[in-house]
């Protein structure tokens, strides 16, 4: 066997040798009693046991120390009612609500096997927990734009590497300089943010507390060193102080700028942007590290923000605007298509994807095959069954079980044997066996994912299955209070949302009208709009409702963020016949070039191809003529449209007029 495979059995045994004891136990009745330390020396024995304890405590696994008050021996005890979970009072409508969860993320979410295992453990004995997808996955699609196999490897190697406190390296692309190069970090958490997962930690080369974003990792990330333990979390380390933060904001701290806002723009900001600045009357205050991603987001708004202060705050919009103008204003040098980068046939090699910790793999398999057999001394079950409940590949079954089969502590004291037969598993429960029929407790890794499932699908699920996100979540953490944990953030769960998607999805439901105030990017008044609703999708981190839009006569698709409300009316509507609303289906394309200074981005996005020279080319669909002058707009004269050439007109005259309807000085085409 493996050092690995050894490693395992040896502290599966040992949480099985705890348990059936029931009474303190010494370090050398440990080894004298638990096959797998019993040849080792003693010096040997002290490590690999401080090793397996360790490892075991991270795994969430409750091993209890203490020292004997007349020997002076440490004491080690297991309490069963601390290990295996408590029973859990879920209705049917919240068990149906997280499994519904895991239908709606799996193959998409980079957590989705924990989440499989989480649920696994927590539906065990209840039934019609495999029955087909409820109504609300049905009616909801969530996509991350971000996920990719080889994302969800390295998502799955710095969750080892923080449950651990282990020091990992890797090269690191920058997005400010694109240079690549090694960094070293002590890993605190992970953290998904509207741009992307990011996780945070220490840098060790320069000693300050930093966010990296995963997906600008390249090649393998390696662990540091060889030792057990690198570091511990700083105790006063709070990840939800690097969460929500508006790309202005990263970094250190150069002032606070004035933003004048629109009226009927100041609902937006406020509920979009309350906790990272202040509204006095219709003037927005917020600190800034990023004077140019602060005009950014000024120029997305498309007149609705006029800067006020810092001076250079004006003078970045101004400039930005100017070199809009001039890109736009004249014919392109370059046929951009020429230059595309050939394929290599280089890729990088990626990652495997995440899964559960194989210790909680086995753990939970063994309390399945152990509540199979009921109180009889055998079950036979198939194998399939097994394969499908668990996410174990159909060859490795063989494998897991005969792992199971060698859990043992010593004098012959097996849990269970079990032996795969053609397509079934026949299961003989072992003495001690029934100790461990219950689920055991999760994992800090499959509350976790719990937690980000619940955060990613919890508005719709409250919505479709009528139970309140936050009591699902309450009994939760009543139930086995592992999410006091400083490396998850809070939930958070914007109540204006929720509401949004609960009526929506009643108009889905019942096939009603709903009437919506909708500010669409490119107007400065919100405008009123009746609906058909027929899908509501969720493409992290914003949601959005495919709709046939009775006022205007078409299918539209509307972001939930820029709703400023949505009421449910008494009218229904027949459903179309073939209407599959799929957003911009039938939308103009536009070709636009990217600067070398934001191509990176794109690139990692997938919505651009490189081109020779650092830059980047991308066809998008245009919905609007509005729509894609805000996107340019945004990137301050760093994206260019090269066709159609009356977009790309339209859009150097809007910058002209965005100029004087801001009160900034104009610049002429040529200077």
């Amino acid at each position: 066997m493996s050092h690995d495979t050894d490693k395992l059995i040896r502290q599966l045994s040992l949480v099985a040798f705890l348990m059936a004891e029931r009474r303190p136990l010494t370090a050398r009745d440990v080894k004298g009693n638990v096959e797998g330390y019993s040849e080792m020396s003693d010096e040997a024995f002290a490590r690999r046991f401080y090793s397996d304890r360790a490892e075991l405590l991270g795994l969430g696994v409750p091993l209890h120390s203490q020292r004997d008050e007349f020997t002076g021996e440490e004491l080690y005890t297991l309490r069963s009612e601390q290990y295996f979970l408590p029973p859990l009072e879920l209705t049917d409508d919240e068990l149906a609500a997280l499994q519904t969860s895991l239908y709606m993320l799996e193959g998409k979410f980079a957590y989705a096997e924990p989440l499989r295992l989480a649920l696994q453990n927590l539906a065990l004995g209840r039934p019609g927990f495999d029955d087909a997808p409820t109504a609300t996955a049905m009616r909801v699609e969530v996509r991350d734009p971000d996920y990719s196999p080889e994302l969800a490897g390295r998502l799955s190697k710095l969750e080892g590497a923080i449950s651990k406190g282990r020091t990992v390296k890797f090269g690191y692309r920058s997005m400010s300089g694109g240079e690549e190069r090694e960094r070293t970090l002590n890993p605190f958490a992970l953290l998904r943010e509207e741009r992307g997962w990011y996780v945070v930690g220490l840098d060790v080369d320069d000693g300050r507390t930093k966010t990296f974003r995963v997906s600008r990792i390249r090649g393998d990330i390696r662990f540091a060193t060889r030792r057990e333990r690198d570091f511990r979390i700083p105790p006063d380390f709070e990840i939800d102080r690097y969460r929500g933060v508006p790309n202005w904001q990263v970094g250190q701290v150069r002032g606070a700028a004035r933003i004048r806002v629109s009226p009927a723009t100041a609902w937006w900001v406020e509920r979009t942007y309350g906790e990272r600045g202040t509204l006095e009357g219709d003037v927005f205050v917020t600190e800034y590290a990023s004077l140019q991603y602060l005009a950014s987001w000024i120029l997305r708004q498309d007149g609705r923000a006029v800067p006020v202060e810092p001076e250079k705050l004006r003078q970045e919009v101004a400039r930005s605007l100017r070199r809009i103008e001039r890109a736009h204003a004249k014919p392109p040098k370059v046929a951009a298509e020429e230059q595309l980068v050939a394929p290599d046939g280089a890729a990088e090699r990626p990652a495997g994807p995440v899964v559960p910790e194989r210790f909680a793999v086995l753990q939970a398999l063994l309390a399945y095959l152990l509540a199979a057999c009921g109180d009889e001394r055998d079950a036979v079950v198939p194998a399939s069954e097994l394969v499908e409940r668990f996410g174990i590949p159909e060859e490795s079954l063989e494998e897991h079980l005969s792992l199971l089969n060698l859990v043992n502590f010593g004098g012959g004291c097996y849990t269970v044997y079990a032996e795969l037969q053609a397509d079934t598993v026949r299961i003989d429960k072992e003495l001690y066996g029934d100790t461990f029929r219950s689920p055991p407790r999760l994992t800090p890794l499959e509350a976790r994912a719990i937690r980000l499932a619940l955060e990613f699908v919890g508005p719709s699920i409250a919505a479709g299955a009528h139970t309140p996100l936050e009591r699902v979540r309450r009994k939760l953490e009543q139930t086995f209070g592992q999410f006091d944990d400083a490396q998850a953030p809070e939930p958070h769960v914007d109540g204006d949302e929720e509401q949004l998607v609960a009526t929506l999805s009643d108009g889905i439901r019942e096939h009603r009208l709903v009437e919506l105030e909708y500010l669409k990017e490119g107007e400065s008044e919100p405008s009123t709009r009746v609906v058909e609703p027929y899908q509501l999708e969720r493409e992290l981190p914003n949601w959005r409702v495919h709709t046939w839009d009775r006022t205007r006569g078409d299918e539209r698709s509307f972001r939930l963020d820029r709703m400023r409300s949505a009421r449910l009316l008494a009218d229904r509507f027949e459903p179309r016949e073939n209407f599959e609303p799929r957003g911009l289906r039938d939308a103009r394309t536009a070709r636009i070039w990217y600067s070398p200074d934001v191509a990176q981005w794109l690139i990692e996005r997938g919505e651009a191809q490189p081109l020779v020279d650092g830059a980047a080319i991308a066809v998008k669909p245009v919905g609007t003529p509005e729509w894609l002058e805000v996107e340019i707009l945004s990137f301050r004269g760093h994206a260019v449209v090269l066709e159609p050439e009356d977009l790309r007109l339209a859009i150097a005259e809007r910058a002209r007029v965005l100029g004087h309807e801001l009160g900034l000085e104009p610049q002429p085409v040529g200077g």
